[in-house]
């Protein structure tokens, strides 16, 4: 599992672990029933306390993303990919309100909000 945190980001450590488990549950880089890793393997692979990464591992188990099985670690469980899309859909709509908020404050109508959405959607890496 491929985890970067960014000690300089406003968002907490267990936070942004927590947020990097569901992305990738979400994309399917992580399946039911496959391990993640133990917290100090974790920790040790980011360079954080142990207690940051038991931190995130409890919010993730009281989510149901991930399950303890008693003397093999953790898992992902069957729910957490919907539940983990579901989080991940409601993330994108708020910031995309945040986006048609913005742009209407700047004086845009809904057309030109629209047609700009069409151009990004059609060509993601194409600055605009």
């Amino acid at each position: 599992m491929d985890v970067r945190l960014d000690m300089a980001s406003p968002v907490p450590a267990f936070q942004q672990l927590v947020d990097q488990v569901k992305a990738a549950v979400a994309r399917g880089a992580l399946r039911p029933d496959d391990p993640i890793p133990s917290v100090r393997q974790l920790a040790a692979q980011v360079l954080v306390n142990p207690n940051t990464v038991a931190h995130a591992y409890r919010e993730l188990d009281r989510e149901g993303v991930i399950q303890a099985r008693r003397g093999l670690g953790y898992f992902v469980t069957d729910e957490a990919v919907a539940a983990c899309r579901s989080d991940r859909g409601d993330a994108f709509a708020e910031q995309l309100a945040a986006v048609v908020r913005a742009a209407r404050e700047a004086g845009l109508n809904d057309e030109t909000i629209r047609a700009a959405f069409a151009r990004v959607m059609a060509n993601p890496e194409e600055k605009p």
